[in-house]
């Protein structure tokens, strides 16, 4: 799971970022490994109806659609052949869809570095990036009510059909956050599959709506990648990570207890 790739990226994505050296000399790893990287739609049919897959696959995402991963992930990709798949929160992103009034960075939408354009997506798309759902304006879906959530997952679906001319078949949730209510609008909103983060290998007894990933960050070095990657001490690497997810879980609920008695 990737975020934003760029040598200066804003101070809000920098720790989930990584540079541009890094991320190729990681894909070259990859390659030199025989990892073949597939799309999530694809990933997502083999384990429904049996499409083989190849010897040693792998998911390269990216999540929220930062222009760097057009910029500087696009050309390394391209040079090895790599499938990977786009998760994009459609009013992050510019152009017509793009929210107002919550500006972080370059002023306008919530997002926390400068985003992809629609054409730049569509470039993406047509180099073999698939282009999935990242919800419309990325809020933390376990604590919206059903009429926002249900906005948030449909309105996302709309406007890359509008865009793309074809409806998008993976979803991503922001923050990694999802619940057995989360899932079902996913589900219910067209989406075949959906994943999270987790920090572990995606297993097909994890379900199609909660397929797990391992974060990529600014800090992670290459020898680090390289056992993440090989599925070698992915639990002890990620212990504080799931200690901290763990705490805050009991924080979110909190929360949403308390919304629910004061309405």
């Amino acid at each position: 799971m990737y975020h934003a790739v760029g040598h200066r990226p804003a101070p809000a994505a920098y720790r989930l970022s990584v540079a541009p050296e890094a991320f190729a000399e990681q894909m070259a790893l990859l390659a030199a490994h025989g990892f073949v990287p597939v799309t999530t739609a694809r990933l997502g049919r083999a384990w429904r109806g049996g499409e083989p897959l190849p010897p040693r696959p792998v998911l390269i995402t990216f999540d929220d659609g930062y222009e760097g991963v057009h910029r500087h992930a696009l050309p390394v990709l391209a040079e090895h052949g790599f499938a990977s798949t786009l998760f994009v929160s459609t009013g992050w992103l510019r152009g017509e869809h793009e929210t107002r009034g919550t500006g972080r960075a370059r002023g306008t939408s919530g997002a926390l570095d400068t985003m992809l354009d629609w054409h730049q997506v569509r470039e993406l798309a047509a180099a073999g990036a698939e282009i999935g759902g990242h919800s419309h304006t990325h809020p933390q879906l376990d604590q919206v009510d059903d009429a926002r959530l249900r906005f948030e997952t449909l309105r996302c679906r709309e406007i890359i059909a509008g865009e793309l001319g074809a409806a998008p078949a993976s979803f991503a949730y922001p923050y990694g956050y999802s619940s057995r209510r989360v899932r079902h609008m996913v589900r219910a909103a067209g989406f075949a599959q959906a994943l999270a983060v987790g920090n572990a290998a995606a297993r097909r007894r994890q379900g199609p709506y909660a397929l797990e990933r391992v974060t990529v960050r600014r800090s992670t070095r290459i020898e680090e990648f390289e056992r993440l990657v090989e599925g070698r001490g992915l639990a002890r690497h990620f212990a504080p990570d799931r200690a901290l997810t763990k705490g805050y879980a009991v924080v979110r609920g909190t929360r949403k207890v308390m919304r629910v008695l004061r309405t």
